[in-house]
């Protein structure tokens, strides 16, 4: 206010404008810090949504990329040995239930039950299958496994719908050849994506 129109108010006047005054500042300085804490949780909202939406978005480009047809999980119900159970959604099986103890990892020439390699799939491994192929591929499956000794299994299934069948948990490819690359990609990409994974 100027001068002159101040020295016309009366004290009293003068009092309630410079209280006025400071109130209406000190409004405005709360509206002010109001906006800006406001803002400051919007950005970090907005943030941290884009953050998770990203994590959301690679994970699922990341499960679309990954080698092998996807199959419903099925499960990972302990069963006893013998006992009935729900067809299996794939051939060779991919989760559902299973037996109680896992094959040990390794390379097999004969078959093995699908009810204790389904236990080794929920484990995170990487099972190998084949029928019908010469002894020299089986010689190429068996040689490329041990280059990966740590949770794949190999062994002869005859009632695979395929010459070669790569599994791992809710996870299938099927090959007519024997081809390294593929398979390779296969292991790395799929070997410890499962429930228990942790679990040697």
């Amino acid at each position: 206010m100027e001068p002159q129109i101040e020295q016309e108010l009366t004290k009293r006047e003068r009092v309630e404008l410079k209280r006025e005054e400071r109130k209406h500042l000190e409004e405005f300085t709360m509206k002010k810090r109001q906006f800006k804490k406001t803002l400051k949780w919007t950005s970090f909202l907005i943030i941290f949504g884009g953050i998770i939406s990203l994590i959301v978005w690679f994970s699922i480009q990341s499960e679309k990329k990954r080698p092998g047809e996807l199959f419903t999980n099925q499960g990972q119900k302990h069963i006893a040995v013998g006992a009935t159970h729900i067809e299996y959604n794939s051939n060779p099986p991919t989760s559902g239930p299973h037996y109680a103890t896992p094959a040990n990892w390794g390379i097999y020439q004969d078959e093995l039950l699908d009810e204790n390699l389904v236990h080794n799939l929920e484990h995170g491994g990487i099972w190998i299958s084949y029928t019908n192929i010469a002894t020299s591929t089986i010689a190429q499956i068996e040689a490329l496994a041990k280059l990966y000794p740590d949770k794949i299994i190999v062994t002869s299934r005859s009632r695979n719908d395929s010459k070669i069948a790569l599994a791992s948990w809710t996870r299938l490819l099927k090959l007519d050849q024997f081809d390294e690359k593929i398979i390779v990609d296969f292991i790395k990409t799929n070997k410890n994506r499962s429930p228990e994974s942790n679990i040697q």
